[in-house]
């Protein structure tokens, strides 16, 4: 099947109300900014603090929208498929690759959700590590097991932390509540703090120097994963560059004029060969990220044996 038929103003017609609708779903913020707009221009009110001077104006709506800007950015990154789907359209005089930027909308948001969940998972074991030292710090300086986690304040931890100063400050269970805690991704170390605080209220040993072996152990997974991660970096680079070696091909034919983009998506040899590239593209990263992923899988476990 080609797409030999389609009419290059309908191309270009589609994709501009794509692209159109794409920057209005990124950019709208609906009713915030009305209340905003309406706070700013209301005139009279109440007195205390007022706005900016008229001059001012057009230097805080600039911030702002960079804000905005900014912010739609960072949460809809995906949507920058269908932009470059447009442009191969419209080079291409073709439709195919304006679907298939639309379908990778959701494989790209999936993506950049695991990323995001990788880097929370990240920064929650180092809150977690942070936390058993600073509880330790407290409890070596002559403050009580309970004010001690009361006072610590970690909100990065997740919604389950809350419950944890709750218990330590009403006298009510802290292991459980720790052990609550730690059942999120990322604060999986909250258990060994759960063992230690039960074990020094229940045998009285020391809870300071457990808590200093919990956070040394903690430490020493990370920087193994850490270096394991700087270990399998170059394959996931030369995975990444040999994905990029097509896209690379493609430009030099453009640039020599051999229209490759004319002959993968208007002659049945031509979509033949890129349904076949494409597949091979597909499993050679799934290869690659398995190879990955059992390597560190054996090189964890060999560690914590």
């Amino acid at each position: 099947m080609t797409a030999a038929g389609v009419s290059p103003q309908a191309v270009s017609w589609c994709a501009a109300l794509i692209c159109a609708a794409a920057a209005a779903a990124a950019l709208s913020r609906p009713g915030r900014e009305v209340r905003r707009a309406r706070l700013l221009f209301a005139g009279g009110g109440t007195a205390g603090v007022q706005g900016p001077a008229p001059w001012l104006w057009p230097r805080v709506w600039l911030r702002e929208g960079e804000k905005r800007l900014r912010r739609a950015w960072q949460e809809r990154r995906e949507w920058v498929c269908l932009p470059l789907g447009c442009l191969v359209a419209l080079l291409g005089h073709s439709v195919l690759p304006l679907l298939a930027g639309v379908l990778a909308v959701p494989l790209v948001r999936r993506w950049l959700a695991a990323r995001a969940g990788q880097r929370e998972r990240e920064a929650r074991e180092a809150a977690v590590i942070d936390l058993c030292g600073t509880v330790a710090g407290d409890l070596r300086a002559g403050k009580q097991p309970g004010e001690a986690v009361a006072e610590a304040g970690r909100e990065d931890l997740g919604p389950g932390w809350a419950g944890v100063p709750a218990a330590a400050r009403f006298g009510g269970d802290v292991p459980a509540a720790l052990r609550k805690a730690g059942s999120g991704p990322g604060t999986q170390g909250l258990n060994g703090v759960a063992a230690c605080w039960r074990v020094a209220v229940d045998g009285g040993a020391g809870l300071a120097s457990g808590l200093e072996r919990v956070a040394a152990a903690l430490a020493a997974e990370r920087d193994q994963r850490e270096d394991l991660q700087a270990q399998l970096a170059g394959t996931r680079s030369t995975a990444v560059m040999l994905a990029v070696l097509p896209v690379l091909a493609l430009l030099m034919g453009t640039a020599l004029g051999a229209a490759p983009l004319r002959v993968l998506l208007h002659t049945p040899a031509g979509f033949g060969c890129l349904a076949l590239g494409g597949l091979l593209e597909w499993a050679g990263l799934v290869w690659t990220g398995r190879i990955v992923r059992c390597a560190a899988g054996e090189s964890g476990g060999g560690g914590r044996a």
